[in-house]
Formats: structure tokens, sequence, C-alpha cells
């Protein structure tokens, strides 16, 4: 079991992390609102200014994806939850919370979840 204060560790760096990405999401947002208006003089700009934008949707789509993940870990800080496996219940170890911390599975389960994805 996880100590008060390596709850409000992690607490502290899930917050702190939500709000980089909130500051990301609102900034790329706006730079792809931006690149609507730019005036592109030839297909050249039209391929790169593309590129960029599926670069920057697919960078949206992952943090967003991030964000809920982070959200359901906070309210898992709330409920006495955060730190154990959704498949086994066993916990997931400091280790791996500190490396991933909104991770949802132990070592074990994620690869049996990742293999089952596939």
């Amino acid at each position: 079991m996880l100590t008060k204060e390596e709850l409000a560790d992690f607490q502290n760096k899930l917050l702190d992390r939500r709000v980089q990405i909130e500051k990301n999401l609102t900034g790329t947002a706006l730079e792809l609102e931006g690149m609507r208006d730019l005036e592109l003089n030839d297909e050249g700009d039209h391929a790169a200014a593309s590129a960029e934008t599926i670069v920057d949707s697919a960078i949206l789509v992952q943090q967003r994806k991030e964000l809920n993940e982070i959200e359901l870990a906070l309210d898992k800080i709330k409920d006495g939850s955060y730190g154990i496996c959704e498949m086994c219940e066993e916990p997931i170890g400091l280790p791996r919370l500190e490396v991933k911390n909104f991770a949802r599975f132990c070592i074990t389960c994620r690869e049996i979840n990742e293999k089952e994805m596939k």
C-alpha cells in the first residue's frame, strides 16, 4: 500500500502534468487556428502545413488520451483505489507508478492486456 505522502506526491505530479497538457492542448489548438488563416503561396507550403497539421493532430489525440488517464488516476486517489491493478487487483508497485503515474495495470497484466489488444 502507498503511504499518504506517496499518494500526495503522485497527486501533485498528476495535477502538474494535467496543467501542462491543458496548456499544450490550448497552444496547439491556437496554432492550428492560426495555420488556417495563413496565406499559403504554393503546393510546397500546403504540403508542409498539412504534414505539420497531421503531426499536431496526432499529438492532440495522444495528449487528450493521457489527460483522460490522469483524470481517472486522480479519481482513484480520491476513492482509494489508486495503485491497484484493474485486472488482478494486486498493488501496481512503486517503480511502475514512478515511471507512469497513471498506470492502471501491473506489469504482468499490462502485457496480457496489450497482447489481447493486438
